[in-house]
């Protein structure tokens, strides 16, 4: 697989997200998990993603049981923030400077790992100023424990303050055919400052792969089923976008997934997509997208399917935690 850059880091074109393997989309099952992330190594994925909060806490340990052994193959990615008690409980968001210490002290043991490669703050604490967020991320890096730092979900305004502070390698935001909000002002400021761009979930929780007819299909427990874009007449004018690129994936001999992704692949070298399964089937499916070649044609069409704020409703039931 070809690799790209996220400031001065080197990573796969297309990375793994690990959190659906513990959480949020339905029963999980370590073993085929494991495969998966094993298989994902095999075909040249490098990046894996995990956050302290998918579990909670359960996927950091179940991506650390995966890379014992094989550490060397891996840019390790995880993420502080999303505070969360050991029964799920929510507890809120903080970045003050003694959060950071206690939480990148704990991922890295549930890790098994002496340091966290690309370590990002999950999402941003309107109550503590970015500046002494990132500079007790900063101090991580001067000790060791972290190599690159990264922030999540964060305003343009928010990632120059913290860039000034320390470098920020890589932003993670959610983007795809039908989240394309990022394209207004977030990648220009990162692309100006230099910041590679992680994409999640993209291909829109799923939904772009065309494998759902309908929100009865989502497993008990499953995240989506509190999700505004997947409920009533939202759900039905979404399935537009998907008919359409489902019939534009099969005039180019792909898969409705295979296209959404190579579409976000196409968005620039700076881009990263970190599409998230639990399967191999699905990861080997995934990773395929990065020989979908799309000509300038190609992507008019998608781009006309699924414009900037083409999806009906928000991301989030609750968009409170989000920085803007």
């Amino acid at each position: 697989m070809d690799t790209r850059r996220l400031g001065t880091l080197e990573v796969s074109q297309q990375g793994l997200g690990c959190m659906g393997m513990s959480e949020f989309y339905g029963p999980g099952d370590d073993a085929e998990s494991i495969r998966t992330i094993h298989r994902a190594l095999e075909l040249g994925v490098t990046l894996l993603d995990t956050a302290d909060m998918y579990g909670p806490f359960a996927n950091e340990r179940l991506v650390g049981r995966a890379i014992a052994g094989r550490r060397e193959q891996v840019v390790l990615a995880t993420k502080f923030g999303s505070v969360r008690g050991e029964r799920g409980e929510r507890l809120g968001i903080r970045g003050d400077a003694e959060y950071v210490r206690q939480a990148c002290d704990a991922s890295l043991q549930r890790l098994g790992v002496e340091t966290i490669d690309l370590y990002y703050q999950h999402r941003v604490d309107p109550n503590v100023p970015i500046e002494e967020t990132v500079g007790a991320m900063a101090e991580l890096v001067a000790a060791g424990k972290v190599r690159w730092l990264g922030l999540s979900e964060a305003a343009p305004e928010t990632i120059r303050r913290a860039h000034a502070v320390h470098p920020i390698s890589a932003l993670q935001t959610e983007y795809s055919l039908w989240t394309r909000d990022v394209e207004r002002r977030i990648l220009p400021t990162v692309r100006e400052l230099g910041i590679g761009f992680v994409a999640y979930s993209p291909l829109g929780r799923g939904f772009l792969s065309g494998r759902w007819s309908s929100p009865d299909e989502f497993p008990e427990g499953d995240f989506r089923h509190g999700s505004p874009r997947f409920h009533g007449e939202n759900f039905t004018r979404n399935m537009a976008i998907v008919a359409r690129v489902r019939e534009l994936a099969e005039a180019k001999g792909a898969t409705p997934a295979q296209l959404a992704l190579a579409w976000v692949m196409a968005r620039g070298e700076d881009v990263v997509p970190i599409p998230g399964t639990k399967r191999v089937a699905y990861l080997e499916e995934n990773v395929a997208a990065s020989a979908v070649e799309l000509t300038p044609d190609d992507l008019l069409q998608l781009e006309q399917a699924a414009p900037v704020g083409a999806a009906a409703g928000e991301r989030y039931s609750d968009m409170s935690s989000i920085d803007v």
